[in-house]
């Protein structure tokens, strides 16, 4: 960002707004390195702030989460409209020539098709958001559009139901004897509304209080529909923006899958369980079996909805190894696991050698370190945006499975490289204080979802005990090679004044 931003590549003088703010004009003072490890309060109370009023709004209105981002060009953004709106028509008229010729063939088979008409609409909330994704994130922090589009996928009419592409790629054929199963075992759909929007279901497989057997690997472990929730709003409130919008909904399986889809496999998954359920499984083969199946209640069945990011032939992303990729076997250890200097060598090479990629490998360790989420093993980029660009942080449904383990190995991007930017260290530091105490966030955050409770409160409270750690890491680095070492200037000028920034009133 600051070789983009700043043309005459120093630091960035924000003069009265610069965003080191004293505490008594509601910022941060450079961080006092004594402070970071002072525990909030774990005891389950959710005290509001001495001035009243949401913790949430008083948390966007900080001038760190207004920062000033550089004039966003062609080249800034991923997509241009007319690129988008001529893509949008070609997608609507292939649906419709489609639908014509499956209608008159479903009529020959004797199968009743529920055809519903697709409606054209460019300012319709998804083709915002798609025109929305930069360079920097995959929304503007006042951006309306995110929000707007969390609600259209709670009642969007769907009018197709598939599997997904990654599904479709394996055929029914899984091969039992790998560690790792592909993602037939997943059960998740790609669903397609009346207005080609599209979202990614994944149907609820555990109740809200269980949790992840002591037993069971990371990578065998069931994918929990309310962890892809609960992500979507820790990475907005950790002002990432790297995880698209993710909605929970209660789906009629009957209605919206099941009547809707035109895959065969798909079709042939549905069955009615002994207490009058209807009930889907995933086509691979070594789970083909009742037991592993979704049912209904006794149709209508909750899952997140994962709003789908624009199709690879606009917009092309690529997906790389994480050089902290774990063994994904019972018994072996990759080199990091054992090298403490492993960092070392990985910033000797392309593309951790300059730039900002190790950076952001980095904050997604932190995030990944707060949901408790083991199963990172690549990460995506848009190609249009090369070695500069922001990762995404996808799949995270494998996060918030034990509340009382913090898994520390999580965090070696952080612990080996010792180095963090200062945006993503100031936010952290603001979420440790009692005012803005992350848990207390979420908590509000995730009520605004239909589903709710998203996260019980355990989770909630594992929390913040990890944002400590986070910061304790950070701490202990700083001690061993310095403040200038590890911490990594970034910021561009606040767009709020000190005083808008304690005002409350304004909207996210």
């Amino acid at each position: 960002m600051r070789s983009k931003g700043l043309t005459s590549g120093h630091s960035c003088s924000c003069g009265p707004n610069k965003l080191t703010l004293p505490p008594s004009q509601g910022g941060l003072a450079t961080p006092q390195l004594s402070n970071w490890t002072s525990a909030p309060l774990l005891d389950g109370t959710t005290s509001e702030p001495a001035y009243g009023g949401s913790k949430l709004v008083r948390l966007f209105s900080h001038p760190l989460y207004n920062i000033q981002t550089p004039a966003l060009g062609p080249e800034e953004r991923l997509l241009q409209v007319e690129q988008l709106i001529d893509y949008y028509r070609r997608k609507v008229s292939h649906w419709e020539r489609h639908m014509k010729l499956y209608s008159l063939a479903a009529a020959l088979a004797n199968i009743t098709v529920t055809n519903h008409e697709v409606t054209y609409d460019p300012d319709t909330s998804w083709l915002k958001f798609h025109l929305g994704i930069n360079r920097y994130a995959l929304y503007s922090r006042d951006d309306p559009t995110v929000l707007q589009l969390i609600k259209d996928m709670q009642s969007m009419t769907v009018i197709s139901a598939d599997y997904t592409q990654d599904e479709k790629a394996l055929k029914g054929a899984c091969d039992c004897t790998q560690v790792v199963k592909p993602s037939g075992h997943h059960l998740k759909l790609a669903l397609k509304m009346r207005n080609l929007a599209k979202a990614m279901f994944k149907p609820m497989r555990q109740q809200r209080d269980e949790e992840t057997p002591e037993d069971v690997f990371y990578f065998v472990d069931l994918q929990r529909h309310n962890a892809e929730i609960a992500a979507f709003h820790l990475d907005r409130i950790l002002d990432f923006r790297r995880v698209p919008p993710v909605v929970g909904r209660l789906v009629n399986i009957t209605s919206e899958v099941l009547k809707v889809t035109q895959n065969e496999d798909l079709r042939a998954v549905f069955f009615t369980s002994p207490a009058n359920n209807t009930c889907f499984f995933a086509k691979c083969l070594y789970v083909c079996k009742t037991e592993y199946a979704a049912c209904g209640s006794p149709d209508l069945l909750e899952g997140s909805l994962s709003a789908y990011l624009p199709g690879l032939s606009i917009a092309p992303r690529i997906s790389i190894p994480s050089p902290w990729i774990r063994s994904y076997t019972f018994t072996g250890r990759e080199e990091w696991e054992v090298n403490p200097f492993y960092c070392d060598t990985i910033k000797q090479q392309y593309p951790y050698n300059s730039g900002n990629r190790l950076l952001n490998i980095i904050d997604m360790s932190i995030f990944d370190f707060l949901i408790g989420n083991m199963d990172r093993h690549h990460y995506e980029i848009f190609t249009k945006f090369g070695d500069e660009g922001f990762l995404l942080h996808l799949d995270n449904a494998r996060g918030f499975g034990k509340h009382a383990k913090d898994e520390m190995s999580i965090l070696s991007p952080l612990s080996q490289c010792c180095m963090i930017k200062q945006s993503t260290l100031l936010r952290l530091q603001l979420l440790a204080q009692s005012e803005f105490r992350l848990s207390d966030v979420m908590r509000e955050s995730l009520q605004e979802d239909s589903l709710r409770p998203i996260l019980t409160e355990p989770h909630l409270l594992a929390l913040d005990r990890r944002l400590h750690k986070v910061l304790r890491v950070v701490h202990q680095c700083v001690r061993r090679l310095g403040k200038d070492e590890v911490i990594t200037e970034d910021f561009f000028k606040s767009t709020v004044t000190p005083e808008a920034a304690t005002d409350g009133t304004m909207q996210r």
